[in-house]
């Protein structure tokens, strides 16, 4: 589980700069320049992702229970991953109704897939992992919402057409991934 924790702390610790060190973090990109930072940015997220991948399969070689969840909880976990692909569609389409009122959904999109996943598994490598992605998603919302208000940044209000673009869309890429990519890319199929 050493892995897994060393991947979360770097793949998270690069993610939450802006939370904790915004300041540092735009002083840095002065003295260095944007693209120096977006690759260190991107090595260290790459490095962290492997790891966590990497010792999210270790850990599956043992698994510790740490709680049965009710089988209610799938059923629950799959119409929040449907919610979250939403989001994570909205943060895309340009001129929608969701991002318009919500303001960063690909932030609640990450923690609405965490809070289903942390509902519907009982291990202790997946509550590792969905339940410090959820705390993280906490705290970069928080901080995306304070630098918003800070910043005086408005919104401009959605189209029908387009958060009904980015609903669909958001279905579609659920019903691919729940019903094929899930259990092609992670070997769990949440629909039997």
């Amino acid at each position: 589980m050493s892995m897994l924790i060393l991947g979360l702390v770097l793949f998270l610790g690069v993610h939450s700069v802006r939370i904790v060190a915004d300041d540092w973090r735009t002083r840095t990109i002065g003295r260095i320049g944007a693209g120096a930072w977006k690759g260190a940015y991107t090595v260290i997220s790459l490095v962290g992702f492997g790891l966590l991948v990497w010792g999210f399969g270790q850990a599956r070689m043992q698994p510790v229970q740490v709680w049965a969840p009710p089988v209610g909880m799938r059923h629950l976990a799959s119409l929040l991953t449907l919610v979250a692909f939403v989001f994570l569609a909205a943060a895309y389409v340009p001129g929608n109704a969701i991002k318009a009122r919500l303001h960063h959904p690909m932030v609640l999109g990450v923690k609405t897939w965490a809070l289903a996943h942390l509902l519907a598994n009982g291990l202790a490598h997946q509550m590792l992992l969905f339940g410090a992605m959820l705390a993280w998603a906490v705290a970069d919302f928080v901080s995306a919402r304070r630098r918003d208000r800070a910043a005086g940044t408005t919104y401009q209000p959605g189209r029908a057409s387009a958060t009904v673009v980015a609903v669909v869309a958001g279905a579609v890429a659920w019903a691919v991934f729940a019903l094929w990519l899930h259990g092609w890319w992670i070997g769990v199929r949440p629909f039997g």
